[in-house]
């Protein structure tokens, strides 16, 4: 069994095809107690070997979205919620590989490392990287913005998971200058707020986003929506009054205000038709201003970066919101009213996109608004400061569900961890899809694998005159960006912290 010795304490792990695997490695102490709704503290320190077989356990979540429950796996007990694991081809510390840390999504209130979908087996043997992943608050623990707590708590977890990887990782075969942050969704919003966090700056060299949403609250904003939540659980907005709530109760109080969010129109704007209560706070400390901004202003000009979308983002939630093929055009002018640019965003889009129907328009103006823009600007915002960026889009129209979900929202995850049977697998990919599937995995896994370990993904870094973008496909290409239409809707606005609109 292999043993490595952490700054903790050491911990003995297991061989598994090759690897060498940790799971359930304390990061830092359970945010109980007076640790309840601070910045995470150390790890406490341990006597003799600790066992590192099993993941830790979920942070306290609701597991629900738009609907659907994650079921059982979310639900699991025990405090030790902020853990990593690792995978290593050899836990030899003259090794120095490319490290890849996985920062999981699910909205920021739900997720878990230890999911079937982040098996990185695959990625670290054929990589040859030492891969990382870990758990952070989620929902009211980490992202409620409260009196008496620093804002962004799940963030600030990131950020410590990253120093534990900065003092352990070369124990491990990694290379602690080598350090690759990835994530999908949620995750790569976290990764843009990591990129201009002054906490997290010097910790990772290279960072990869995945359909990165564009919700970042004002301090107003994400100060009014946590009195709503709660409000719904009997208390006040505070870190004092909500400690003497149970973690694993809170969650519904989130929930419950997330089936009432257009009930606060008025105030939260288009937030308020979102699917999750939480997003990242600029509150003007832990997170001082909003990424796009940030990076245009040179933040991040010292982290490469590669920052994608799927085409069609929003076919997800179309299916979990049971309005595949029922979009009625009162549907449609609402959504375009709502998320379109400017004043006049239907007339934008309908002009733009005459031929579109109903539900088109409807899928077209949300993947827009919540994650092709916002992805396609934060390159922009990132080369404009001065930095690297390399753009994406992946295009594979997957077969699964009768061709329903096409180049969906979550389609990546599967894809880049060769996990086809778990996740959003089974309904994108289905048996039908598994061999195009394993020729868009090879091509993912091989750019962002190179990517950590040189820098180099495998095609020209983007600029604001040619906007070469890399197109994942069953035949791939590269070309300008391939959704000029949406760009030049989206031009002359510009994302940033969402507002509270009425007080």
């Amino acid at each position: 069994m292999p043993e490595v010795m952490t700054t903790a304490g050491r911990v003995r792990g297991r061989v598994e095809e090759g690897l060498a695997v940790f799971r359930g490695i304390p990061y830092a102490e359970p945010p109980l107690g007076e640790a309840r709704f601070q910045a995470s503290r150390p790890a406490i320190r341990w006597d003799g070997v600790r066992e590192a077989y099993s993941f830790g356990p979920p942070a306290p979540q609701d597991a629900n979205m738009a609907g659907r429950s994650g079921g059982d796996l979310f639900a699991g007990t025990g405090d030790d919620w902020l853990t990593v694991n690792v995978w290593t081809p050899d836990p030899d510390p003259a090794a120095l590989r490319p490290v890849m840390v996985w920062i999981h999504g699910g909205a920021y209130k739900h997720g878990f490392s230890g999911s079937p979908g982040y098996d990185a087996q695959h990625l670290a043997r054929d990589g040859d990287v030492v891969f990382v992943s870990l758990n952070y608050r989620l929902g009211v623990e980490g992202f409620a913005h409260l009196d008496g707590a620093p804002a962004n708590r799940g963030l600030l977890d990131q950020v410590a998971a990253l120093r534990w990887v900065r003092e352990n990782i070369t124990s491990f075969g990694g290379d602690p200058d080598r350090v690759t942050i990835l994530g999908d969704s949620a995750g790569a919003g976290s990764i843009a707020a990591l990129m201009v966090m002054p906490s997290a700056k010097g910790l990772f060299r290279r960072a990869v986003g995945q359909s990165l949403p564009g919700t970042f609250l004002s301090d107003a904003l994400a100060r009014d929506v946590a009195a709503a939540i709660a409000a719904e659980a009997g208390r006040r907005p505070t870190a004092a009054d909500l400690s003497g709530v149970d973690p694993r109760e809170l969650p519904a109080a989130g929930h419950a205000v997330e089936g009432k969010m257009r009930e606060h129109e008025e105030r939260w704007g288009a937030f308020a038709h979102t699917l999750t209560a939480f997003s990242p706070v600029v509150d003007g400390e832990v997170l001082p201003e909003a990424p796009w901004q940030a990076l245009a202003g040179g933040a991040g000009r010292d982290v490469d970066l590669i920052i994608g979308h799927n085409r069609d983002e929003y076919r997800l939630f179309l299916l979990f919101s049971g309005l595949l093929g029922k979009v009625t055009d009162q549907q449609a002018a609402q959504a375009l009213r709502i998320f379109g640019p400017g004043r006049d965003g239907e007339r934008a889009y309908r002009a733009a996109f005459p031929e579109a129907s109903a539900e088109e328009l409807y899928e077209l103006v949300q993947s827009d608004w919540l994650f092709r823009m916002p992805t396609q600007q934060l390159a922009e915002a990132q080369v404009s400061g001065g930095g690297r960026a390399h753009l994406y889009e992946l295009a594979w129209q997957s077969p699964g569900s009768g061709g329903a979900l096409r180049a969906c929202h979550g389609l990546d995850g599967p894809l880049l961890f060769g996990t086809y049977d778990a996740h959003l697998g089974p309904a994108a990919i289905g048996p039908e899809g598994v061999a195009e599937a394993r020729e868009l995995t090879s091509q993912i896994r091989a750019a962002w694998t190179s990517f950590a370990a040189s820098g180099d993904p495998g095609w020209p870094a983007y600029d604001r005159e040619q906007r070469l973008t890399r197109v994942f496909d069953v035949h791939p290409s590269v070309t300008a960006y391939p959704q000029e239409t949406s760009r030049r809707l989206w031009k002359d606005q510009t994302f940033s912290a969402l507002p509270l609109l009425a007080t």
